[in-house]
């Protein structure tokens, strides 16, 4: 069985269609086509419906599901335990959003040179689906993520729980007006849980995806905004923000995600290390 053919036939699964897979790919759909015309030949019979719509499992299809998965997976560690760095005896891949990097991860990268040197690391940022999405498919071992999806074979296990909190900048005696607030992106739940306790809030002048660059923002300008409490920590101790009297906390926790085919003692060493990481960083 060729690798590819398995990676594109579960490309095709995750996005519906020859063309979404294609594009995801970058292949054209001729060459996608091609791939499963040949997997289809080797497994004697259609594994997709195909029609306008796009491409449907069929029952042999749905069947062959799990054995791809398990090709993809086995072959991606195979590849990182044979490119192992000298003197490292395994090699861990993990991602992360990307305002869990400062400080959780960087806490954590210093404490396994510290507590693990043995252990290779390769790391990466991305969005919560696609690292969802490739602990699934076995290219990556593991993923710190808020909100974590229920997805199978994959474990999700609460890391810590963070608070969401309105904060402003100082003095208080400087009055802010309603522009002055910034809107944050923290996903689809914070938003809703946002706009049911301030239904009358206009919406904001200037939306920020990156907490930190919306945090840089109100300390030059002036302003407020809702921030995770453990990062904005130092700046309430010196006095440049404040805690916006009688505003909602809203709940943000985040998830060591991976797979349950992972190697469990690694696991356990890299989990350690998150734990102890959480604890200073939160």
């Amino acid at each position: 069985m060729d690798i590819a053919i398995a990676r594109t036939f579960l490309e095709v699964v995750k996005t519906g269609s020859f063309v979404g897979a294609a594009a995801n790919l970058n292949l054209t759909q001729t060459a996608v086509s091609a791939r499963i015309r040949v997997l289809e030949d080797q497994l004697d019979g259609p594994v997709f419906i195909r029609n306008k719509a796009g491409a449907k499992l069929t029952p042999a299809g749905e069947q062959f599901q799990r054995f791809a998965t398990t090709l993809v997976q086995v072959w991606a560690r195979a590849q990182r335990a044979v490119a192992l760095p000298p003197g490292r005896e395994t090699v861990v891949s993990v991602g992360a959003e990307l305002s869990l990097w400062n400080p959780l991860l960087r806490h954590w990268l210093l404490w396994m040179r510290r507590e693990c040197p043995e252990i290779a690391i390769r790391t990466q940022i991305d969005t919560s689906e696609r690292l969802m999405g490739q602990v699934q498919d076995g290219s990556l071992d593991l993923a710190i993520i808020y909100a974590a999806p229920s997805r199978p074979g994959v474990i999700a296990e609460l890391l810590f729980e963070e608070k969401l909190v309105l904060a402003r900048t100082t003095p208080t005696t400087t009055e802010l007006k309603p522009q002055d607030h910034v809107e944050i992106d923290w996903g689809d739940e914070f938003a809703a849980n946002y706009h049911a306790a301030f239904p009358d809030q206009p919406n904001s002048v200037l939306s920020i995806s990156y907490g930190p660059l919306a945090l840089e923002y109100i300390l030059a300008t002036g302003g407020s905004g809702y921030f995770r409490k453990g990062f904005i920590r130092s700046y309430l101790e010196e006095g440049r923000l404040t805690l916006v009297s009688g505003s909602p906390e809203f709940s943000y926790s985040a998830y060591v995600v991976h797979s349950t085919k992972a190697d469990p003692g690694v696991m356990d060493r890299v989990r350690a290390g998150l734990h102890d990481a959480a604890k200073i960083a939160v």
